[in-house]
């Protein structure tokens, strides 16, 4: 029986095909080693880039949305503050006319306490004749109240006018400005007797006319007061109507004539004391 022949490589084969596995394998690990660097490159300046761009806008999107919550919540806070400030402005205004009123009726109330000896009502204007001048007006009280005709009628520091017509529930009082006005007066520091007449063109220049002095001595002065007359037929004795502020000799050079500063501002008259009590 015959022996098989073992199989054998020549060496140099063996020797060739270790060669070509070591030479695969140099390829295989630079190949590796390259993709691998090729995969860091693109990562680098590809993917990286936009990922980090696509975080920038989400936090952008972000800040702005917080900015208009912000913004929001500023307006709304703003819209609470400005109506604070106006609520406060309607507070204060209403507070400001309360102030004033409170001193006009202070006024009153010192007027009233200065001539206790007459009998008197508190009223409100509520209508007046045109233009800047109290000089023909309408009150809130009426018969029903005890107004009557000829009622003299005072505000701030004496004399207003008189009751020229009386209703039910208001009546008009025409005021010493008034061009028809002729008013019995005296100069309180001398007892010489005038007429204080209205004269609503010399009130553009906050003054009225007094005619008829007879000042023989020439003691009449400015600055002097005057007062209602004991004489008047109409109006009551001892009220205020202003202050001498000029004097002059008139042609027939018996009598003088001149200005007064009356002591109640007819320009803005809101409220008046009446006096019950009649001449």
């Amino acid at each position: 029986m015959k022996k098989r022949k073992k199989l054998s490589l020549p060496s140099k084969y063996i020797l060739a095909i270790l060669t070509f596995l070591c030479i695969a394998l140099i390829v295989i690990t630079y190949a590796t080693a390259y993709t691998g660097n090729s995969l860091k490159t693109v990562t680098g300046y590809v993917i990286i880039p936009i990922q980090n761009g696509i975080n920038e806008v989400g936090l952008w999107f972000s800040e702005k949305t917080d900015d208009l919550k912000s913004l929001k919540e500023v307006m709304k806070e703003n819209e609470e503050l400005q109506a604070q400030v106006d609520q406060l402005t309607i507070e204060n205004s209403s507070l400001q006319q309360d102030k004033y009123e409170l001193e006009r009726l202070r006024e009153l109330y010192r007027l009233d306490k200065e001539y206790k000896d007459y009998q008197t009502v508190g009223a409100r204007i509520i209508g007046k004749e045109p233009g800047n001048w109290f000089h023909m007006f309408l009150i809130d009280k009426g018969s029903k109240d005890g107004i009557e005709v000829d009622m003299n009628v005072m505000a701030g520091s004496g004399l207003v006018g008189l009751v020229v017509d009386v209703s039910e529930n208001s009546a008009t009082v025409r005021s010493i400005i008034d061009d028809t006005s002729n008013v019995s007066s005296t100069v309180l520091s001398t007892s010489d007797n005038c007429i204080v007449k209205g004269n609503l063109k010399l009130m553009q220049d906050g003054v009225i006319q007094f005619t008829q002095l007879i000042d023989s001595d020439n003691n009449v002065k400015s600055g002097d007061k005057v007062i209602t007359s004991s004489i008047s037929d109409k109006f009551l004795p001892g009220i205020l109507i202003g202050y001498i502020s000029d004097i002059n000799v008139n042609s027939n050079n018996l009598t003088k004539s001149g200005l007064i500063t009356p002591v109640v501002d007819f320009e803005h008259l809101e409220e008046v004391l009446v006096i019950l009590n009649k001449k």
